[in-house]
């Protein structure tokens, strides 16, 4: 990734108010130490797709990456794969994301076939794709979205296609679930966030980021037409799933 990242202090000093989260420029300018510091796993699940593609992809289709960001899944895929395995098109909503991913294609792989749009996943037309990539990006929708867009994305894979989802989750139990959550803000604190930090983006993504059970993304692939997902990764309380089409 680009060498334009900084340290992410967004939270550090008290605030007055804090604003709901949004992936504007300071976000953009910090993400990369952001995600490294807060998602556990993710660097794990990264380095799974491209191997999750070798054995599920069809040599030459096309791969969709919703709600891009700065374009990590894009970047694992093509440092693993030759130019002409796939073709890739990342999506995100945010303006200073699209601009940063799109930048970051040109200047890291610009052989392979790579191109960023930035649109609203929920009304995007979907082409025929082999693998659809959701990391961390269904649990910022309204929860009355996420049927509808999981059933399009059903649609658009090819027969043998898969769907990778990564989530934030909740559990249903209150009492695993507050374990999992301190256990979480201990991570983050061992990786040098303040209380004060852990507190004040727990607030700006309140009724933002709305995550689901790990059966309630089961049933909801379920309903979309998937006939088959599992959990394949799980730290505390975040997973990623993977969903079959059959052939």
């Amino acid at each position: 990734m680009s060498d334009a990242s900084y340290r992410d202090a967004i939270f550090s000093t008290p605030l007055d108010r804090v604003a709901r989260f949004s992936f504007d420029e300071q976000v953009v300018a910090c993400f990369p130490d952001m995600i490294r510091r807060s998602v556990p796993g993710y660097g794990q699940i990264l380095g799974m797709l491209s191997l999750i593609a070798q054995r599920h992809l069809r040599h030459g289709a096309h791969v969709y990456d919703l709600g891009c960001s700065l374009g990590a899944s894009g970047l694992a895929l093509a440092g693993a794969l030759p130019a002409d395995a796939f073709r890739y098109t990342g999506v995100d909503l945010s303006p200073a994301m699209a601009g940063q991913a799109r930048q970051t294609f040109a200047e890291e792989c610009p052989d392979h076939a790579m191109q960023v749009e930035e649109a609203d996943i929920r009304t995007l037309e979907y082409a025929p794709s082999g693998m659809i990539i959701l990391n961390f990006t269904l649990q910022f929708l309204p929860p009355a979205d996420r049927d509808a867009l999981l059933a399009r994305l059903y649609q658009a894979l090819e027969p043998g296609g898969v769907l990778i989802l990564s989530e934030k989750t909740v559990d249903a139990d209150e009492r695993d679930n507050a374990w999992r959550v301190e256990r979480y803000h201990d991570f983050k604190r061992a990786n040098g966030y303040s209380d004060l930090e852990i507190s004040q983006k727990r607030t700006a993504l309140e009724n933002v980021l709305v995550p689901d059970t790990l059966d309630a993304l089961h049933g909801r692939l379920d309903q979309a037409g998937f006939p088959r997902s599992m959990t394949w990764f799980q730290y505390l309380n975040f997973a990623s799933l993977i969903a079959f089409k059959e052939g």
